[in-house]
Parts: C-alpha cells; sequence; structure tokens
C-alpha cells in the first residue's frame, strides 16, 4: 500500500482525545485506528503485536545480523482536542503551484501563503490539506504512516540487514498522558525516535519545561441592585489575575528559546470560575519563575478578595530532554549519518512543544524527535507535504540500516 493511501485511511478515523477525561484511554474511538494498525502490522510479518488495555500498540521485527543496536520507533494515534477530527475529509494538492489553495467553497476558506509563509516552502510538491471544517490529523497520523511505510519497505526487502526494531503507537499524547502507560520491557529498545514532527530533516532534541494551572475562583453572587460591597464577581476576579501576569509573555508574542504562559480556556459565572493554563520555557529556573507569577497573583487576589478566593493548581507535564540526550551522542549520530547519506541536512531547532520523548527520556529510553511533513497542526489550516513524508521513511529505513 502506497504511503498516501495508508494516511489517508488513518486520518479518516476519529481519534481525538479529550484533556477532560482521566480515562486511559481518554477516548475509546482511539481503539478504531489502534486495532486497525494491529492489522497491518501483522500482515507485515511484525512480531510479538500486542495492544494493551490502555491503548498502547507495540511490536517488533526480528533483527537478521548482529552488533546493531535495538532501535524504536513512537508515534502517536490521537489527535489534538483543539479542533474536530470527526469526518475529516482529506484532499490531494498535485505539484503546488504557489498561491490560495481553496479547502471549502461554500465557507470561502483558503490556505493563503500571505498568511501562512510556510507554504511558499513547499511549492512543486503534491500536498494533502483538509476540507475547511476539520483538523487533518498529520499529527501524527503522517508519523504512523511514515513508519508503517518503512516496515512495508522492509518487509519487500529482507536482504537489507538491520537490528532489532520495535514499535509503539501510543494514545493520548496531545492532552499529555501518551506514555503514562508505557511498557518500558515489552518495547525493547536502547534508544528510539519519535516520529512527529514537520520537515524530513528535522532531528530535535530539546523542548519545553511543561506545566499546567488550574485557577479554580471562589465569587459570591448578589443581586446586582443590592450588590455594593457584597458581590465578588468570579469572571471579573479571573480577568484581574490574567492581568497580574506578564502581558508580553504570551504565545502570540514569544518564538525560539522564549517561553510564555497561556490561557487555554475560562469558563464560569459570578459565583465561580475556573481557568486552564499551560506554562512552557526550556530553561527550568524560567519556568519556575513564571510559575512564581502565577503564585504571587493568587496571593495579591486572596489579599484583596479574602483567603480562599483563589484556588491554584500548578501540575508538572515534562521535561526538556535534552541535557540527558546529550549524555549518549550515539543516537544523535546515528540519525545525522542516516541524513548525511542520504543528502539531507539536519535541522536541530528547539521544540517548541513537546512529544512522547519528552517523557520517555525522562524515563531512561533517549528519544529524540524526527519529522513527518506536517505543517500548521491543531487546525483546519493543517496539511502534508507528501514528498516530506516520503523522506521520512526512507531516513527511518537508513536509521536502522547503517
Amino acid at each position: 500500500m502506497d504511503i498516501v493511501n495508508r494516511f489517508v485511511n488513518y486520518v479518516r478515523i476519529d481519534t481525538q482525545s479529550d484533556e477532560f477525561c482521566e480515562d486511559a484511554p481518554s477516548t475509546q474511538k482511539q481503539f478504531n485506528l489502534a486495532n486497525l494498525l494491529v492489522k497491518e502490522l501483522q500482515e507485515l510479518g511484525v512480531e510479538d503485536v500486542y495492544l494493551s488495555d490502555t491503548c498502547v500498540v507495540y511490536g517488533h521485527v526480528k533483527a537478521n545480523a548482529e552488533a546493531y543496536p535495538k532501535i524504536g520507533f513512537v508515534s502517536h494515534m490521537d489527535t489534538s482536542p483543539a479542533m474536530s477530527g470527526e469526518n475529516v475529509k482529506p484532499k490531494w494538492v498535485k505539484n503546488y503551484k504557489g498561491g490560495k489553495i481553496l479547502l471549502n467553497k461554500d465557507l470561502d476558506i483558503y490556505l493563503d501563503p500571505e498568511v501562512l509563509p510556510v507554504l511558499k516552502k513547499d511549492i512543486g510538491d503534491d500536498l494533502i490539506v483538509t476540507d475547511g471544517t476539520t483538523l487533518l490529523g498529520g499529527d501524527d497520523k503522517a508519523g504512523i504512516a511514515c513508519i508503517m511505510d518503512m516496515l512495508q519497505y522492509l518487509s519487500e526487502n529482507p536482504e537489507l540487514k538491520h537490528g532489532q526494531i520495535s514499535i509503539a503507537f501510543t494514545p493520548d499524547e496531545e492532552v499529555g498522558r501518551g506514555v503514562v502507560n508505557f511498557d518500558y520491557e515489552r518495547f525493547d529498545a536502547d534508544y528510539a525516535y519519535t516520529v512527529d514532527g514537520s520537515d524530513s530533516n528535522e532531528l530535535c532534541y530539546e523542548c519545553f519545561n511543561a506545566s499546567a494551572a488550574t485557577v479554580n475562583i471562589k465569587g459570591l453572587s448578589i443581586h446586582p441592585g443590592d450588590a455594593k460591597g457584597k458581590m465578588k464577581n468570579a469572571l471579573i476576579i479571573a480577568m484581574e489575575f490574567e492581568s497580574l501576569l506578564p502581558f508580553n509573555e504570551q504565545p502570540m508574542f514569544t518564538e525560539g528559546y522564549e517561553g510564555f504562559h497561556h490561557l487555554c480556556d475560562m469558563n464560569g459565572e459570578c459565583e465561580a470560575a475556573t481557568m486552564h493554563y499551560i506554562i512552557r520555557d526550556h530553561d527550568q529556573n524560567k519556568l519556575e519563575e513564571k510559575i512564581a507569577q502565577f503564585e504571587k497573583a493568587a496571593e495579591t487576589l486572596n489579599q484583596e478578595y479574602g483567603e480562599g478566593t483563589i484556588e491554584l493548581e500548578i501540575s508538572h507535564t515534562y521535561s526538556n530532554m535534552k541535557d540527558k540526550i546529550l549524555e549518549n551522542p550515539e543516537v544523535l549520530e546515528r540519525a545525522r549519518k542516516a541524513m548525511a547519506n542520504l543528502g539531507m541536512e539536519p535541522n536541530s531547532e528547539p521544540v517548541r512543544g513537546g512529544t512522547d520523548g519528552s517523557n520517555l527520556t525522562t524515563h531512561g529510553l533517549l528519544c529524540p524527535n524526527l519529522g513527518t511533513g506536517d505543517r500548521n497542526c491543531h487546525g483546519k489550516f493543517e496539511y502534508v507535504n507528501v514528498r516530506h513524508m516520503r523522506e521520512v521513511s526512507r531516513l527511518l529505513v537508513e536509521i536502522v540500516t547503517l
């Protein structure tokens, strides 16, 4: 099966995860893709194929040569809660000539290179786009398609020598719980790579340190005609809380190594309100400074409105994997050499986010990140560059056969 056909089949299966559900997986529909992948892995001759009750798919390709490391590849099956992944209608744009791409005539939705300049990099390539009503799901079904295409290539070319290849497809990466139930012993790899990025020459081993904050605000609802000196409007206090945080440390003002705090949602009424934030920085000390800003804001408002008005909960999400990966550079050098053999120049810019590899590395399984060809993820302007997908598939083959 061609990589594009695989990819299109995968994105048509709704696997959106749910950040507010603590079940594992957070949505049962992720099993629909997992079961398909189990079947396809078995058809490709992958051994020890196993689907856990928490929706993690595992499998191995046996080594056919000695003195090769055990190398793993990981991609996630879920799509972001940020936009619907139901009834995805992928469209193939062949030999993109530049200019606007019409996604939806009825809704007058276009992919516009003047708004999304990354499109200018893809002139001359084939693209898979949305119909403007859903995300595409290239994050990370493009990664899954690349891994499956690699496995197909190896099954068709059994003379290629390689060590054991370990495969895992995880749920709930988009809600920060992709490897909470990961079985490291079953996976059995010396090191691994997440296939969950953008350009085919991407080799990323730096990511954010990440925390989440929940701000619960207790107000007091009084009839507005008799509210003076009595009412505490939780929604107004919520806005005041946000105003106490540095305005220029929001995602829309940051890039590169600059961290941020991001108000993901706010809901409530006069009596009570809740705000959910994510907090990110590549530097752990700077992340702790940002958390201290939240604590100071809560303290200030509790002094103003009374103790217990603000309840602040901070939780850890993932850590920057850089230092641990640099302790054993073999995992990077193998990928760099594979890219060099294919005439590719590695790009190792810091990831302004995190992947399953962040937590896998923290737990001792070194796991930098490779690209997939996906662009503009988590929204209706998401698309995948087919050439980059094919290049990543060949890169994975080169990595295991070095």
